[in-house]
């Protein structure tokens, strides 16, 4: 908790002042520029607060067969992730700012692929998400605006079927979470 309470602070701070800014990155497949928001990287503080509270391990405890370590894993990716989401909403209603909702919606996806990452590789939980943001950032639109199908991070804050489909990689992940036991 000790990283994971600055972390979202930071997250909801940034939401709060930095939701509307953007920069326009050149595209490696598309003619023009693509636009990043700051939205866009934020998520990576919950995911990379999260990663490494999850890769802490302190053996003696989580040896004992008396103790639920998964659960409280699980316990704490799903509140700080929900925490994260919801705050970002709230921003995002409040200062009608849709990028600041769409890092809510990411956060959920980008969580959820570190989640199955680390399932597969413990170093690749931090690595992945940060790899998603800045493949999209380059070639995650067709054009000006427009994202690929595959960059679901890019869609916009209303689409359901990219807000379901975030959801399905977090409720993965937590499902994955249960199912890893943590490198000594």
């Amino acid at each position: 908790m000790t990283v994971i309470l600055p972390g979202f602070a930071a997250f909801t701070a940034l939401a709060a002042l930095a939701h509307s800014e953007s920069v326009a990155l050149p595209g490696l497949v598309t003619m023009g520029g693509n636009l990043l928001f700051v939205m866009h990287v934020t998520p990576l503080i919950v995911t990379g607060t999260l990663a490494h509270s999850l890769a802490q391990r302190l053996t003696e405890a989580e040896d004992l067969a008396a103790r639920a370590i998964q659960r409280y894993d699980v316990s704490l990716a799903l509140l700080s992730v929900t925490a994260s989401a919801g705050a970002a909403w709230v921003i995002g209603r409040l200062a009608h700012s849709p990028a600041a909702t769409e890092a809510g919606r990411n956060t959920l996806f980008l969580a959820g692929l570190m989640l199955l990452a680390g399932a597969v590789h413990p170093q690749a939980a931090t690595a992945a998400p940060v790899a998603w943001v800045f493949v999209v950032a380059f070639v995650g639109y067709r054009d000006f605006r427009r994202p690929w199908p595959w960059a679901v991070t890019l869609h916009p804050a209303g689409h359901l079927p990219t807000f379901f489909l975030c959801l399905a990689v977090f409720v993965g992940g937590l499902a994955a979470l249960t199912r890893t036991r943590r490198p000594a």
